[in-house]
């Protein structure tokens, strides 16, 4: 396998203008995608030995072609097996052309779970511990420059109390999965270099560092410090050109940064500050992008350059003004978000992390907390894109270790800031092991960590123990009800980073609720699959509605439900089922809710009711109109206002809820009213009997692309003839797919609330899919995909 095919065009292009006069517009560092072309094996019974750097037939056939992101084991997702752990090998055979053996050479891995072991044609020449944060290995000096070589890595992801999460999977609230589940890169660059932050491992130093002060809508100045590090046995000139362009690709401004002498084997830090007159401001609402370009010139010739979106804002926490950003207040409004996929773990493409923040912002959420380990940069960047506000967080459950432990602990703190703290999105670094008893000692060292990589003025810790951290983020059940946290007191800002289903899973519906008497304590409880029927689904909508509602009574600035997503755990073998979409992201009746929250000028209305069981007249309504009109088979029940009860007292958008005296098949159909103008409707019909399948692609913002292990979830509607689905069918589903492309996971799959799931993964070459699902006495549903 030689260097990856766009890194060679790069390549081949910067050798056929090497006779040209170099300039910054001309040059960038040599970075490729290192992700084709490896091979797998699982559970290996031999040891690491010369051969296995070898190509042969036998060995050929032991191991398996991947391409990354990959999980070591496709997981289960009803069955009650425990997820994969154990031993797992990645090899891949390539070359370097021998005109860079004067650069500087690595490869830079964005996480692999969770030891892992780097050897290089034979030798050992990394170890790195940790699951959830990237690591460089330098080849310099080991390489073999126009030869083959071979790199295998070795991963290890069975229970380890050194490395946190550090918790043994078997008591841990989540799974940590397996593989090289992001991405690896190659860099060859100058040995005159802008620093990789991690691997510098200086303290508020290394890489790009950007910060703000005197933030208005005016102006603004942005500090620029790029760390310029020089591997070479020789002094070195080193000078900066620094570009900020906006989100049309103009030229903001352009400016120079005096040389500085770079000692041989040493380092310099230039630090510029640039002033922006008239800036736009980042914010949920207009998330506005710039894009900084750096490049390093040595003697006037380009050497290295770099290239950062940021968004210019300006934030502060207090307890007496809550969430200020850009000098208006703003209450946050958030879920957390485990980052598995169902089958595939943490081995999710960049464009599915998309995906995933575009249903959160879909959702009306503008803050997300990556609960409870740092997520995918892809994920971050998104919600950069996206407008979605961040808490970071370091991996921690329930569990704290010796001092080797907490080492890690600190370290991952560290290299989480200096990996993510150029995201507009980042607003609160949870340098915390969430709900675990942590010495005080511990936690002033990881509130110092933060406070020391990034010292300046908008850089806020947060932590679940009311003690050392800049804001308290308790989990809602960690208080008592009925007041729960509303009347805290102490002069902090506190957020709500957990609700909406511990206090009713263990405590049965916090205030006792009426509406739904005559449910069992199972039903009552927010932890409820979307195949478990609406009256079910409706109960999780209330318990979310009536906790969230009564948030607002206090004085927390934001809170987080429990959560975005279903997802599997190590210490229950079921779906821990408290999301408001489903582990397939499908969306259940919560969803709706939080949609009708938010501050958006398009108008929405949904029908929490699927109109089949005589049993279930009452009828709820989420809107974010004034007034919602139903009707039944034409005739108008009802047009009323928000509902005024107990669990709707500080709403923006209560619901609206309906009795309809006598049940009737056939259709509901809602209007929404603005100022007595009609602005949205939308109906819902009484299923009939089953009569075909309608495939959908999940696309979320992103269209499926080719050569970038891209995955998308493809829904199997089991609909009547009128194309409503059938929420109680549970008859299995059977896809195929033609084209350049494969179907990962159970298949057949039975329908759940009549609709079955399967997840596609794109290939290397576009072009046109045709998915086809099959059902016992349905005919073929079929789709065509354009893979871009």
């Amino acid at each position: 396998m030689t260097i990856p095919k766009t890194l060679y065009l790069f390549i081949l292009t910067l050798l056929l203008s090497s006779c040209m006069k170099s300039s910054p517009v001309l040059f960038s560092k040599l970075e490729g995608n290192f992700n084709e072309g490896w091979e797998f094996v699982k559970d290996p019974t031999d040891s690491i030995s010369p051969e296995m750097f070898q190509k042969t037939d036998q060995q050929e056939s032991t191991w398996q072609k991947v391409t990354l992101p990959h999980t070591a084991n496709i997981e289960a997702v009803d069955s009650q097996e425990k997820q994969w752990q154990g031993t797992a090998r990645y090899r891949k055979f390539f070359t370097v052309p021998k005109q860079f053996d004067q650069k500087s050479v690595s490869l830079q891995f964005g996480a692999a779970m969770q030891v892992a072991k780097i050897y290089l044609n034979g030798q050992l020449i990394r170890t790195h511990s940790g699951g959830y944060l990237p690591f460089e290995v330098k080849l310099d000096g080991k390489v073999k420059f126009g030869g083959q070589n071979c790199i295998v890595v070795e991963l290890d992801n069975r229970d380890n109390p050194l490395i946190p999460p550090g918790k043994p999977l078997a008591t841990l609230d989540f799974n940590y999965y397996s593989g090289l589940y992001r991405n690896v890169t190659i860099e060859i660059k100058d040995k005159l270099h802008i620093s990789n932050p991690i691997t510098a491992d200086r303290v508020a130093g290394g890489g790009l560092l950007v910060t703000y002060n005197d933030v208005t809508e005016q102006s603004a100045k942005i500090n620029v410090q790029v760390d310029v590090e020089n591997e070479t046995k020789d002094s070195k000139p080193a000078s900066l050109q620094i570009i900020l362009v906006d989100g049309k690709g103009k030229t903001v401004l352009s400016e120079n940064a005096v040389a500085q002498n770079v000692s041989a084997g040493g380092f310099v830090q230039f630090k510029q500050e640039l002033k922006v007159e008239k800036p736009v401001l980042w914010s949920p609402e207009s998330p506005i992008l710039y894009k900084l370009k750096v490049w390093v010139l040595s003697n006037n010739l380009p050497v290295d350059s770099l290239s950062e979106v940021i968004g210019i804002r300006t934030f502060s926490f207090t307890a007496t003004d809550g969430f200020v950003l850009n000098g208006q207040k703003l209450k946050l409004r958030g879920t957390n978000r485990h980052q598995e996929y169902p089958y595939i773990g943490y081995a999710v493409p960049d464009n599915a992390q998309y995906r995933d923040a575009f249903k959160i912002k879909q959702a009306g959420f503008n803050f997300v907390r990556s609960s409870h380990y740092p997520q995918s940069p892809a994920f971050l960047a998104a919600c950069d894109e996206l407008g979605l506000l961040v808490m970071d967080a370091i991996p921690g459950w329930q569990f704290v270790g010796g001092e080797e432990f907490q080492k890690h602990s600190i370290r991952d703190t560290r290299e989480m800031v200096r990996r993510d703290r150029n995201h507009p999105s980042i607003i609160l670094w949870e340098a915390s092991l969430n709900e675990s008893g942590m010495p005080r000692q511990f936690m002033e060292r990881a509130h110092q960590a933060v406070h020391q990589e990034l010292p300046v003025a908008d850089v806020y810790t947060c932590g679940w123990i009311d003690d050392v951290y800049d804001v308290y983020i308790p989990a809602r059940q960690h208080a008592k009800p009925p007041y729960y946290w509303n009347k805290y007191a102490k002069n902090k800002p506190i957020i709500i980073a957990e609700y909406g289903d511990w206090e009713y899973y263990a405590q049965n519906a916090g205030f006792n609720q009426t509406a739904f008497g005559n449910l069992q304590k199972e039903e009552r409880n927010s932890r409820q699959l979307r195949g478990f029927g609406q009256k079910r689904l409706a109960q999780q909508a209330l318990n979310y509605q009536e906790s969230y509602n009564d948030n607002l009574n206090g004085p927390a600035v934001g809170d987080a439900n429990w959560l975005m997503y279903d997802y599997k755990r190590g210490y229950a073998p079921d779906i821990e089922s408290s999301g408001i979409m489903d582990i397939f992201r499908m969306p259940k009746f919560a969803f709706y809710f939080y949609q009708s929250q938010a501050k958006k000028a398009e108008s929405m209305i949904f029908i929490a009711n699927y109109w089949n069981d005589p049993t279930f007249k009452d009828v709820k309504i989420y809107s974010n109109c004034d007034e919602v009109e139903l009707s039944l088979n034409g005739k108008i029940i009802a047009r009323q206002k928000p509902d005024q009860d107990r669990n709707s007292t500080n709403l923006t958008h209560p619901p609206f809820s309906f009795t309809i005296g006598k049940f009737a098949p056939g259709k509901l159909e809602a209007k929404g009213f603005l100022a007595g103008k009609e602005v949205v409707k939308t109906e819902r019909k009484t299923p009939g009997a089953a009569s075909k399948i309608i495939l959908t692609i999940d696309s979320s913002g992103k269209e499926l692309q080719a050569g970038k292990n891209d995955i998308v979830f493809v829904y199997a509607s089991v609909t009547d003839a009128d194309g409503t689905v059938i929420p109680d069918d549970k008859r299995a589903v059977k896809f195929t797919i033609e084209g350049n492309a494969e179907l990962i996971g159970d298949n057949p799959r039975n329908a759940e609330a009549g609709i079955s799931t399967i997840l596609l993964q794109g290939g290397k070459k576009q072009g046109v899919l045709r998915i086809k699902a099959t059902a016992e006495g349905l005919g073929v549903g079929e789709i065509n995909l354009n893979m871009f």
